[in-house]
């Protein structure tokens, strides 16, 4: 949902960090701290209670998830970082995650576990382009948020474990379904027998000892398949812009990209290539014969 499509009010509202107009609820648990929340304070407190968390569990295995509110629109910044940067809100908020990450690094650090723990830093999709400047951007690549194109499916890794993971740039496919299977292999748990597992182990990548062999892998938009790749080589089979208005574009001779020599998606090869195109549908027909569908949980009603 856009709430600013057709409100210019509401667009101003979410570039100038008007706090009137939401009325978001801070929890901790099922204990309502306050509302509306004071939203300049939350990567702060959000911050502050990580590294609490960290500081009294430093004495036993822990597993922290931190999920920040921003950079998702609306954003907000302490008076600290706001009008700090030079790509205005936007970049503000992005120098006070920098800082939250920093100080959770030092907690880590201070605490002797820097070397014990490994961190993962990712995000969930790429830009929201409705929103504008305060959406994000996703420099070369093509389209944002909600599209299966990079732009909207490819965001930044980042992996931090002192001592076993040494600085490099690794240009290898992984995503977040991999964690499961990669902290498992990490805290030498067995991978579950009796269903399937989508997550590969991706600790060659992370300490630079091989490669993640995989024989597709897939972009989905909802319960659709839009897209696969294979090696360096992308199809799109279904095409639809970010969020907005436009519907989606079956191809009856999918689109062709060369993810290696063609981040940005510009130059359709289909043409030259249709015995990859071939080779992406067998491994796409192999693919959908193993999946089993399951009810969307963000569709329909919920009983009372």
């Amino acid at each position: 949902m856009n709430p600013s499509a057709g409100n210019p009010k509401m667009a101003n509202a979410l570039a100038e960090q008007m706090a009137a107009y939401w009325n978001a609820p801070l929890y901790r648990g099922l204990k309502l701290v306050e509302q509306p929340a004071d939203q300049t304070t939350l990567t702060r407190r959000y911050t502050e209670e990580a590294v609490k968390f960290i500081t009294e569990g430093k004495d036993k295995p822990f597993f922290l998830y931190f999920p920040h509110t921003f950079p998702h629109t609306p954003l907000f910044a302490s008076p600290d970082f706001k009008g700090k940067s030079v790509r205005g809100l936007y970049g503000d908020v992005v120098e006070e995650l920098d800082w939250s990450v920093g100080r959770v690094l030092d907690a880590l650090r201070n605490q002797g576990l820097a070397d014990n723990t490994l961190v993962i830093f990712s995000s969930d999709n790429g830009p929201w382009l409705l929103m504008g400047e305060t959406g994000g951007c996703a420099g070369l690549l093509r389209e944002g948020k909600g599209s299966t194109w990079e732009g909207g499916m490819r965001v930044p890794g980042l992996a931090w474990w002192p001592g076993k993971i040494k600085p490099s740039v690794c240009r290898d496919v992984a995503c977040t379904m991999d964690l499961f299977t990669t902290c498992a292999k990490l805290g030498g748990a067995a991978i579950p027998q009796d269903r399937a597992v989508d997550g590969r182990d991706i600790t060659p990548l992370l300490f630079g000892t091989g490669g993640v062999e995989r024989d597709i892998f897939c972009y989905y938009r909802g319960q659709r398949l839009y897209a696969a790749r294979v090696g360096a080589w992308k199809a799109h089979f279904i095409t639809q812009p970010a969020y907005g208005p436009e519907k989606p574009v079956t191809h009856e001779v999918p689109e062709l990209y060369n993810l290696e020599e063609d981040p940005g998606e510009i130059r359709n090869v289909a043409a030259m290539h249709p015995d990859i195109i071939t080779q992406i549908q067998t491994a796409v027909a192999k693919h959908c014969a193993t999946v089993k569908s399951a009810p969307n949980q963000l569709e329909g009603t919920i009983a009372p």
